[in-house]
């Protein structure tokens, strides 16, 4: 590989290892097909990175390192395919497999600076690790004293794969990843807080609110309960979307006609995708439609969107829940994280609940450009690639830490305020919604108008006006009987006459 010109004008021939070795980094000249280009020395890429990086200086936005993974795996399967099927030299397809192994292994992720806003098919990462991987390799190989002379990053990195395949692809593959080892664990661990938190209050009886407004009695555990349900139902959607990003569109080369691949090429290089990863992978039933669209990436963002909301309907519940401490409804205490103001002495906010608000929206926000992406599929080639899959990854990755940060700093550590719930019920004007059945919607309406006119309950205006027995009457009111379905009822309730309800 050549590096910086000596005095003479001469071009010095090292690796990059011995650049890295210099006292000052300095310059080398790479060429490709549009001339020469100064790269630094102790970089690993050439000069279609170096390209890249002039003509995108645009946000510092860069693909991460789950991402890079994947792409150095899908280079490291190409590459043992070529050597099997002879399309490649085997000495060179051995090289160039451990160097894309190692890229795998995020030993090369600083050596991959292309923004993610750039051309719309990913051209330019694939080649930055096209060429990253092509340099290492020469590398390996003057220390195994394998003369290959330049390994190439097109001729050999990426034979038989285009921009238009690998990199889908790999944002495919890099979405299950996180998906399996970051997401699902975080939302089972939500899971799993919400359900214990929901056994915790399962005797906890708290007033429900419709509208903003008094509604009748709720188990505390109840509505916890609801918020375990929604992240059950969140982890299903999640599970669902991966088969959908299992499919592949490796082996469609440039526009899904496999032009330059061998027809075994995409088989088994998911054959060998899979053992390495154990995700449920299958080649693209139509290339065309895996190259020419990106619903399934369209489909995973609006699933992570979904998580989203789910998480914001939790997350806002309970910062309300838990408001006050002493001016709000207080029903539940919240662990207590960090000082809330700078200003106002012992104020405590809800500070994890707001995070989790936040990335919520970043996550909606997300889904709209990948949905915009998903409509600049246009013919044979989606052309918004980045940022559809920097996108993906970042809400995935987002509602992982999110989610998991919500369980251990706030779900597992939140208590009831049993006191508060029960005075908060005795005082509600919704009490009188049980009595309706007996005495008739209009004379328990009036009895709540009575109550909110004379600032006393409806306990208190009922027992003085003597609608019903006192016995029936406190029956009626009991919060516990308002929280079950009719006829489950504490037992010892008074019987109404007439023919009794069948239990079938």
């Amino acid at each position: 590989m050549k590096t910086g010109s000596t005095r003479k004008g001469k071009v010095a021939r090292k690796s990059p290892s011995s650049a890295r070795r210099t006292k000052a980094p300095g310059m080398r000249v790479e060429k490709d097909s549009m001339g020469e280009m100064r790269v630094p020395s102790m970089a690993y890429y050439g000069a279609q990175t170096a390209r890249a990086i002039e003509n995108f200086p645009i946000s510092g936005l860069r693909f991460p390192s789950s991402f890079i993974r994947m792409l150095g795996l899908v280079k490291w399967a190409a590459s043992q395919v070529n050597g099997e099927l002879g399309l490649i030299d085997s000495l060179v397809s051995n090289v160039v497999g451990k160097a894309a192994k190692e890229v795998a292994e995020n030993k090369f992720d600083e050596h991959f600076p292309v923004d993610i806003f750039q051309t719309g098919s990913g051209t330019s990462t694939n080649m930055n690790a096209n060429e990253v991987i092509a340099n290492r390799a020469a590398e390996i190989s003057l220390k195994n004293k394998y003369q290959t002379g330049r390994i190439h990053p097109n001729d050999h990195v990426n034979h038989g794969q285009s921009s238009n395949d690998v990199i889908p692809t790999t944002i495919h593959l890099a979405a299950i990843d996180s998906i399996v080892h970051r997401l699902l664990p975080s939302l089972c661990h939500l899971h799993r807080a919400l359900v214990e938190k929901s056994q915790e209050f399962s005797s906890v009886i708290k007033i429900g609110r419709t509208h903003l407004q008094d509604a009748t009695p709720i188990g505390l555990g109840q509505e916890f309960s609801g918020y375990a349900q929604q992240i059950q139902l969140s982890i299903s959607r999640v599970k669902h979307v991966i088969p959908v990003l299992g499919e592949l569109a490796i082996g469609g080369t440039a526009v899904g006609t496999g032009l330059n691949t061998h027809p075994e090429f995409a088989r088994r290089v998911i054959v060998r995708l899979v053992a390495e990863t154990d995700f449920p992978l299958t080649e693209a039933r139509n290339h065309f439609e895996a190259q020419g669209a990106q619903d399934a990436l369209v489909e995973a963002s609006g699933v992570m969107k979904t998580v989203a909301v789910s998480l914001t309907k939790i997350a806002n519940d309970i910062r309300w829940l838990g408001s006050g401490p002493r001016c709000g409804l207080g029903e539940i205490r919240l662990p207590e994280t960090q000082p809330g103001s700078s200003i106002m002495p012992g104020k405590v906010n809800p500070v994890i609940c707001e995070s989790v608000l936040q990335v919520a929206a970043q996550v909606i926000g997300n889904d709209l450009s990948v949905t915009i992406g998903g409509q600049a599929s246009i013919f044979e080639l989606a052309t918004m690639m980045p940022v559809m899959g920097h996108n993906v990854l970042q809400s995935i990755d987002l509602l992982a830490t999110s989610s998991e940060n919500l369980a251990s700093r706030c779900i597992e550590g939140i208590e009831a305020d049993e006191e508060r719930c029960r005075m908060l019920i005795e005082q509600s004007l919704a009490m009188c919604t049980s009595l309706a059945p007996e005495i008739g919607y209009d004379a328990a309406a009036a009895l709540a108008k009575e109550a909110y006119r004379t600032g006393r309950t409806v306990r208190e205006v009922g027992l003085a006006r003597q609608v019903l027995p006192k016995k029936r009457f406190d029956q009626l009111l009991d919060p516990s009987n308002m929280t079950k379905p009719r006829g489950q009822e504490k037992k010892g309730m008074k019987k109404k006459k007439g023919k009794r309800r069948s239990n079938t």
